[in-house]
């Protein structure tokens, strides 16, 4: 698969700082992936995720988004357009009084005609599910129809990348659903490759790939299932696993003989009943 991001030997520091945000870290994700980042405060999940759309750039490395260097001031406009970020507070996102104009913002900074701009907007709060919304004032709108109307506006751009930083931090659960259900749309159905920064092991169960960060070092990068079968290592550094991984875990280590790859709900009920039919029959430890 050919590759959108192309990270090697990146290094960071804020200012002030005697510690490397970033530590010699190297990334590659390809088109069209669904890729979660997770890490503990400081750990530079968020300084990387920040490299990707050239709000910041590298003090050590190289950095490549669709071709382009992440570096190169002259075509930074066009690094932005094929790769859009979403940031946590949607509030600090939303400039305008009307829905449909937040989603035209961006449209009408670069340029677009106004007829094109009508279709795209439309066509992005359509694939949000808000297009019933366009006319609402975004301050009438819950916590998630604001975080995906600021989606929309991102994907209004058509870009080929999005990165989400920590999208449903300030969400309740049902808008922490919303906007998941939105990315995995986005990815499966139209090809845009997501990087999701999160602290919810739900969130980053739900993508086809997870890398773990600590102390600005990658620790882990690989599929869900894999991840979180190192449960304590994943403990060891401030993070925590899927409940249902969390249950099995436990089960497992009082010695009942269970799968070790469990992540959804839906698994850890399969495993469990699959294990009472057999205690039933004279089995079921280890």
């Amino acid at each position: 698969m050919d590759a959108i991001i192309s990270a090697k030997d990146l290094v960071f520091s804020y200012p002030g700082d005697t510690e490397l945000a970033l530590d010699h870290v190297s990334l590659t994700v390809g088109k069209g992936d669904l890729v979660a980042v997770l890490g503990h405060n400081g750990s530079g999940k968020s300084t990387l995720a920040k490299h990707f759309n050239a709000i910041l750039l590298p003090q050590g490395g190289v950095c490549y988004v669709d071709g382009i260097n992440t570096a190169d001031e002259d075509r930074l406009l066009e690094l932005r357009s094929r790769a859009g970020m979403v940031f946590q507070n949607p509030d600090n996102q939303i400039v305008a009084t009307i829905v449909e104009e937040d989603v035209a913002f961006g449209l009408e900074n670069i340029g677009v005609p106004p007829e094109e701009i009508r279709i795209r907007v439309d066509e992005a709060l359509t694939d949000v599910g808000m297009y019933e919304y366009r006319l609402h004032a975004p301050h009438q709108l819950s916590g998630g129809q604001k975080q995906r109307v600021a989606i929309a506006g991102i994907i209004a751009m058509m870009p080929k990348l999005i990165i989400l930083d920590e999208p449903t931090a300030m969400l309740d659960p049902r808008g922490r659903a919303e906007v998941l259900e939105t990315v995995i749309k986005l990815n499966r159905e139209f090809g845009v490759t997501v990087l999701l920064i999160t602290h919810f092991m739900d969130e980053a169960a739900a993508c086809r790939r997870v890398v773990v960060m600590d102390d600005g070092r990658i620790l882990l990068d690989a599929p869900p299932k894999e991840v979180f079968s190192h449960v304590s290592l994943l403990k060891q550094v401030g993070l925590d696993v899927p409940q249902a991984t969390e249950i099995i875990h436990e089960l497992r280590r009082s010695g009942i003989n269970l799968p070790d790859d469990i992540i959804t709900d839906e698994e850890c009920v399969e495993a469990l009943s699959s294990l009472l039919a057999s205690s039933g029959k004279g089995g079921g430890r280890a």
